[in-house]
């Protein structure tokens, strides 16, 4: 059986996700196409070749309705026989859709397929699918009578149940924009990034080529000044024990992006002289507590491990979604991991959560981690709404 390989991942940098955003302009599918069609210049393949392209987005909604994936392939540079469909995983959609590109590929139902995510927060607003009417059935109401509560406040149920006091937290979201400065200043996202045209004319056009929502300048101190996002009486007499902790400040942003793997056969790389970045090791997609909605990538990291006859210390770095500080903070206590080997180079408090887009965003910042570091084996994992969540192992080549 060949390898599941990723020949390219390339991403548009973050845009604030509301009005006045540098990619508040830009329709998604616009947003989609362009990295797709920088996704084939950049790794050179014949996109007669593609044999599909698979889409993460959660806010299928307005502009993001209708499978998108299809509109943005009519819109790209592939020509109108590959098809493609779009995946609603919550955070982690595009993360799943690089899972079902590299099964595919080792299943032998694809020999190339492109995985790829798209949110514009800013066009179309969290939230703005669920219409006018309720959500959950009278069977959904009978098993849980209280209900679910929102990502934040499980965020704050985390921080409150393992002890994460604000300081904590706040230090963690100062270390995550340092991080993403620093990998900003040195040109490490160059890489991945494709210039977005935001304005100007056709002999002076503008392009939208730095990660918006990274604050160079962010401190403990200025963290510590903003006030929590999530207080409700109701829910303060229902779990007493939260303390009140999470802030805009150490939650991720809303974000517009977009971004694409290409993924194919190895030995089909390696006869089209394309160069194979890295190979998939193990995946692992899990439910959890939904109320709680994001330990999951506790239970889902230690099954990719056990999948791939891994520990914790075989891995060079680990890619852990920063919805909130908490997530990767109660990852990294369960795991026993090194916190110098978590997100490096910045996390989603920095560099933003367009959350259709991250999975892919991930993958790339983690192989390109890899090989400038020589890293071998590399982690990725993201919690997701109603309490699930997607691991991932890759091995750098």
């Amino acid at each position: 059986m060949t390898d599941a390989v990723v020949v390219e991942v390339v991403r548009t940098a973050s845009g604030k996700g509301k009005p006045g955003g540098k990619l508040s302009g830009v329709n998604p599918t616009d947003l989609l196409a362009g990295v797709l069609d920088a996704l084939v210049e950049r790794s050179g393949i014949d996109p007669e070749r593609i044999d599909d392209v698979l889409v993460g987005c959660v806010t299928q909604a307005g502009e993001q309705s209708t499978n998108i994936a299809r509109r943005a392939v009519l819109s790209s540079v592939l020509p109108d026989t590959v098809p493609a469909t779009t995946i609603d995983r919550q955070c982690g959609s595009s993360q799943q859709a690089v899972h079902f590109a590299a099964q595919g590929v080792l299943a032998g139902a694809y020999d190339v397929v492109i995985a790829a995510g798209v949110e514009s927060m800013s066009r179309v607003p969290i939230g703005s699918a669920r219409g006018t009417g309720g959500l959950n059935g009278e069977r959904f109401t009978t098993r849980f009578p209280e209900g679910l509560v929102h990502q934040g406040v499980s965020a704050e149920l985390l921080a409150a149940r393992w002890k994460l006091d604000r300081a904590t937290l706040d230090e963690f979201s100062a270390r995550s924009h340092r991080l993403a400065a620093q990998a900003q200043q040195s040109g490490f996202f160059d890489r991945e990034i494709v210039p977005v045209r935001i304005g100007g004319t056709d002999e002076r056009p503008e392009w939208h080529t730095v990660d918006e929502t990274v604050r160079p300048d962010t401190t403990v101190e200025k963290l510590a000044a903003l006030s929590p996002s999530f207080v409700d009486p109701a829910i303060a007499q229902r779990f007493p024990e939260i303390t009140w902790c999470i802030t805009p400040g150490n939650s991720s942003p809303l974000t517009d992006g977009a971004s694409a793997a290409l993924i194919m056969r190895a030995d089909l790389a390696e006869r089209l002289g394309l160069r194979a970045r890295a190979r998939f090791r193990a995946f692992s997609v899990v439910g959890d507590d939904p109320l709680l909605m994001l330990t999951g990538p506790v239970s889902s990291t230690r099954q990719v491990l056990a999948r791939a006859g891994l520990t914790i210390d075989d891995l060079d770095a680990y890619e852990v979604n920063e919805a909130f500080a908490p997530v990767p903070l109660v990852w990294l206590r369960e795991l026993g991991a090194d916190p110098e080997r978590l997100n490096p180079r910045g996390g989603a408090i920095a560099l933003g959560h367009a959350l259709g887009s991250s999975g892919t965003r991930l993958l790339g910042t983690l192989i390109n981690h890899l090989e400038a570091t020589g890293g071998r084996l590399g982690l990725q994992t993201m919690c997701e709404g109603g309490g699930m969540a997607n691991s991932l192992i890759v091995e750098r080549l």
